[in-house]
């Protein structure tokens, strides 16, 4: 049976659903370098999440003519750390489990939206520096705002479910994407979301097109004024990937006041050490924890378990990405 490197974590479950079909499973990080030099050549298999990244030259390195990994599982939805067309060519198959972490994400986002038009992470701050800024922090409800979606999946269709039962008029963009359910507003080009849309949350994977698109320029089309006509300012979270929002062009935009807050899950560089961001108040963040819940974990790892056994038992997997 296989034996199976998992480097960023899995279920106690997952591992026991494996080892009951009898594969083998390790649980140890490797580090890019370590990959690079061969590290995975002794395994059938890997489980990553966002931490472990393999490239064309980490993936070349997995395999050799006497083995090496046959299956490479994303834990999770996004495969911008995976160079698919490299395991393709060395005749890797790569899965991942994009439903799982759905709903945590959607409620991640939900959050952080409301956080940031309530300034939830201010309050706390300043009360717990001894302040009651209670005149300060006059807040703006989300209802009768317009919310501009960047991508339109899974996660995307469930933040426009929830906002618009808030009341926001809910607009999308995603080239991929060619209908929209009854209440949400298709446009062709991501520019008119920044010309109409308050409030902006991120949605779509990070490749050479949308790697910095949340730019200077495009703040500066925000429009500050809700559909309602009150002047609620400009708000954005992203829980999807780091590097869609320029974060330099962020953090000015802060300072100057176009950007009224700014709610990250993701970043550029991962683990945040030192940024600008930090340093502003109508900042918040988290860790990339979007889908770090109890019950999306259970769902990402049993269903990377069905899929494992799915392929050494068949050789394939239905929901291959390659």
């Amino acid at each position: 049976m296989a034996r199976i490197a998992v480097t960023d974590g899995m279920s106690d479950e997952a591992i026991e659903i494996l080892e009951n079909a009898g594969h083998e499973v390790v649980l140890r990080h490797y580090e890019s370098e370590e990959i690079a030099n061969g590290s995975l050549l002794e395994f059938d298999a890997v489980v990553i999440r966002s931490a472990t990244k393999l490239p064309s030259e980490q993936i070349s390195s997995s395999v050799s003519e006497d083995g090496g990994i046959r299956f490479i599982g994303r834990a999770g939805v996004g495969v911008d750390n995976i160079d698919i067309a490299e395991a393709t060519k060395k005749g890797i198959t790569v899965c991942n489990t994009p439903g799982a972490s759905t709903r945590s994400v959607v409620e991640l986002t939900i959050g952080h939206l409301i956080a940031s038009t309530r300034h939830i992470a201010t309050a706390d701050r300043t009360l717990r520096n001894g302040k009651w800024a209670k005149k300060q922090l006059r807040g703006s409800e989300i209802g009768g705002k317009r919310l501009g979606l960047i991508g339109f999946g899974r996660i995307a269709r469930g933040v426009a479910s929830v906002a618009s039962s808030f009341g926001m008029e809910v607009h999308a963009f995603d080239p991929f994407v060619d209908e929209a359910p009854e209440g949400v507003q298709l446009h062709d080009d991501v520019d008119e979301i920044f010309r109409l849309c308050t409030h902006i949350s991120v949605h779509c994977n990070l490749n050479e097109q949308t790697r910095n698109l949340v730019n200077s320029e495009r703040i500066s089309m925000m429009p500050g004024i809700g559909l309602d006509g009150i002047e609620c300012g400009n708000h954005i979270v992203n829980c999807a990937r780091g590097g869609v929002v320029h974060e330099s062009a962020a953090s000015m935009a802060l300072e100057s006041g176009q950007l009224t807050s700014l709610a990250l899950d993701v970043f550029e560089v991962e683990p945040l050490a030192e940024s600008d961001l930090l340093r502003h108040d109508s900042f918040h963040g988290s860790p990339h924890i979007a889908a770090s819940t109890l019950e999306a974990q259970a769902r990402i790892g049993t269903e990377m378990a069905g899929l494992i056994i799915e392929y050494f038992e068949t050789g394939s997997c239905n929901n291959s990405l390659n």
